[in-house]
């Protein structure tokens, strides 16, 4: 089964090589590895040519944002099963697409998420937090529950089916897109209790205080686009559910 592997990057030098090393090192032969470069000034474009061997097919031009390129890596995937690793991240070992891929000869799944742990950006042994999802049942949206997107593997099935991620939600539309698969769409979810990720501190929407009041006004709007009424603490869950992230490690 040939999984797509899509990595976003804009001068990412400083880790990327890292990603690709963790896509190298992976036991599942067939994986099709698309990255896609926002034009970088740096040293990334170097860095992905060296390792010609691992990276599939790569472009290198101007975005409309991390997603507009998420969207040009998943027109570009050609793999039944789809997945996103981050120029910051890394896998937790070695066997993870292997393993997502057995959950996968099930044809009745569309869409499988895993646990990840947050690691601090020069030493990625030492954890932050660790975001263990657990078993998804319906309505658990409304209580502030989602996945880790880095851990989101779906079928490009689903993609074609539902669409790809909204460009008009700067830092929601990872949320927007699981909530509308998972909650509206009802896909077949499964879950891999393992960690599956190790990512980096410092992503998007947890930068500052002001990127985490736009992100829950996108957060907002994900609902509203789709039709959907939160409940009047939905919201708010979804912050604080993250507290004892920090707290349980392991």
């Amino acid at each position: 089964m040939k999984v797509s592997i899509i990595t976003v990057c804009y001068n990412s030098a400083s880790t990327i090589e890292d990603t690709i090393l963790s896509i190298a090192n992976q036991t599942h032969q067939d994986i099709e590895y698309i990255i896609v470069d926002g034009n970088s000034k740096d040293a990334t474009l170097d860095i992905i040519k060296k390792h010609s061997t691992t990276v599939s097919k790569w472009i290198s031009e101007k975005d409309n944002g991390i997603y507009d390129a998420m969207n040009k890596g998943i027109e570009m995937a050609s793999g039944e099963i789809i997945g996103i690793l981050n120029a910051d991240d890394v896998f937790a070992n070695n066997n993870v697409v292997e393993n997502i891929v057995k959950y996968f000869n099930d044809d009745t799944i569309d869409a499988l998420y895993a646990d990840l742990k947050y690691v601090q950006r020069e030493d990625i042994t030492k954890v932050i937090r660790f975001w263990k999802s657990g078993e998804y049942s319906e309505g658990k949206f409304f209580y502030g529950w989602m996945p880790p997107h880095p851990t989101l593997y779906l079928r490009k099935a689903v993609y074609q089916k539902y669409g790809n991620y909204r460009t008009d939600m700067p830092s929601a539309a990872d949320y927007e897109l699981m909530l509308r698969m998972i909650h509206v769409h009802k896909i077949k979810l499964t879950y891999y209790p393992q960690v599956t990720v190790l990512m980096r501190e410092g992503g998007l929407s947890n930068r500052s205080l002001e990127n985490r009041i736009k992100a829950n006004r996108d957060d907002r709007r994900a609902w509203q686009v789709n039709n959907v009424n939160p409940k009047f603490y939905t919201l708010l869950m979804k912050p604080l559910s993250k507290i004892l992230q920090f707290v349980i490690k392991n």
